[in-house]
């Protein structure tokens, strides 16, 4: 397995895992007795604790940029395209949509922090593309 898809699949992995935190949240939301099963029928975000919206927003942005993030770099493996740029790149991309998801959720990544490590995993991207089309 190159290092590229090693890091591709610790980011699916916790990609994969990113709903936890918003069920946990949302299945341990206080609620009255006549509100409805939240497994049944969740509340509107707008109504959870803000981590809890938090969290779901962190799955989303995940997936937002994983999903470009996993077609280049599968277009670079297929192509035979591997690099320190490629490898770094992925290896940067795990770290910074882990500490985007982490910060997110703890409400601590706020202006500029998130959009700065947004920026940084979608350089990422860029990186990898742009070695996938030099070496085209």
């Amino acid at each position: 397995m190159t290092p590229e898809l090693w890091w591709m699949t610790w980011t699916a992995l916790l990609a994969a895992s990113m709903w936890i935190p918003y069920i946990v949240g949302v299945n341990t939301e206080p609620k009255g007795e006549d509100a409805p099963d939240p497994f049944l029928r969740p509340p509107p975000l707008s109504e959870v604790r803000p981590w809890v919206h938090r969290a779901h927003r962190a799955h989303l942005n995940l997936l937002e940029q994983f999903l470009p993030m996993l077609a280049v770099v599968l277009i670079a493996h297929t192509a035979g395209i591997s690099s320190s740029v490629t490898v770094w790149a992925c290896g940067i991309f795990f770290a910074v949509r882990l500490l985007h998801a982490w910060g997110m959720i703890g409400g601590w990544a706020r202006f500029p922090a998130r959009p700065l490590l947004f920026l940084v995993g979608w350089v990422c991207v860029l990186a990898v593309g742009i070695n996938v089309l030099v070496a085209g």
